[in-house]
C-alpha cells in the first residue's frame, strides 16, 4: 500500500511537471512579435491570419507582411471603436460567409479547406465578423469622398474587362450592363488608396516596435 501511494505521488508530480513544461513551451511559441502603443501582437495572431489568407487566397504573405496588416487592423479597429462604429450585422456576416463559401466549387471543398486551415466553423465566423467590422468602417469613412469619372469606367471596360473576357473565351458584356460593377470596383480601389494613405499617416504618429527578425522567422 505504501509503495502504491508513493507511486501515485510520483505520477502526480510527473504530470504536474509535464503540464508546467507544456505551458512553458506554449509561452515560448506564442511570443510577442510587436507592440503597438501599450498593446501587443502575438505570434499566434500572425499564424491565424496566415491560415485565413491561405483559406481565402490559396496562399499567404510573409510573416513580416502579415504583421504589417495586423498593425493596420489594430489602427482601424481603434479608430472604429473610438467613433463607436456599430458592429457588423448578422446580414453582413452571413453575406461574407456565403461569399467565401461560393469561392469554392463545392461546399465539400470549402469544408475540407477550412479544416485543413485549422478553423472550426465558429472560429472562422469570428474572424469573418472581425474582418467585416473593419471593412465596413473603412467603407463608411472613405466611400463618400471617392469620385469615379465616366472616363475611368470606359477605360476599365476597354483595358481590363474586355481583355479578361477574351482570355477566358467569353463574350464581354456591354458597357451599360457592366457599368455598375465597374463603378463599384473603382470605388473600392479608391477606398483602398485613401485608406493606405491614412494608415501610413497614422503609423507615423504611433509608437510601434517589431520583434520579428528581418527574415520573418
Amino acid at each position: 500500500m505504501r509503495l502504491r501511494r508513493q507511486f501515485g505521488l510520483f505520477l502526480l508530480l510527473l504530470l504536474s511537471t509535464s503540464a508546467a513544461l507544456i505551458a512553458q513551451a506554449q509561452k515560448v511559441v506564442d511570443r510577442v512579435v510587436a507592440r503597438v502603443e501599450d498593446e501587443i501582437i502575438l505570434q499566434s495572431d500572425v499564424e491565424q491570419l496566415a491560415r485565413y489568407q491561405l483559406l481565402v487566397d490559396g496562399k499567404s504573405e510573409s510573416e513580416a507582411q502579415i504583421l504589417d496588416r495586423l498593425i493596420d487592423q489594430w489602427i482601424v479597429r481603434k479608430e472604429a471603436e473610438a467613433s463607436r462604429f456599430p458592429p457588423a450585422t448578422e446580414t453582413d456576416i452571413e453575406r461574407e460567409m456565403r461569399r467565401l463559401e461560393r469561392s469554392f466549387a463545392k461546399k465539400e471543398d470549402f469544408a475540407a479547406q477550412r479544416e485543413k486551415a485549422g478553423f472550426s466553423e465558429e472560429e472562422l465566423r469570428q474572424i469573418v465578423t472581425a474582418q467585416a467590422y473593419l471593412s465596413n468602417y473603412l467603407d463608411s469613412r472613405f466611400r463618400p469622398s471617392v469620385q469615379v469619372e465616366e472616363k475611368a469606367i470606359v477605360d476599365f471596360y476597354n483595358d481590363s474587362l474586355i481583355p479578361r473576357a477574351k482570355t477566358r473565351g467569353q463574350e464581354p458584356p456591354s458597357l451599360d450592363a457592366a457599368r455598375d460593377l465597374i463603378q463599384e470596383v473603382l470605388i473600392q480601389r479608391g477606398i483602398n488608396e485613401q485608406a493606405d494613405k491614412w494608415l501610413k499617416e497614422s503609423r507615423a504618429r504611433l509608437t510601434i516596435t517589431k520583434f520579428l527578425s528581418e527574415g520573418g522567422a
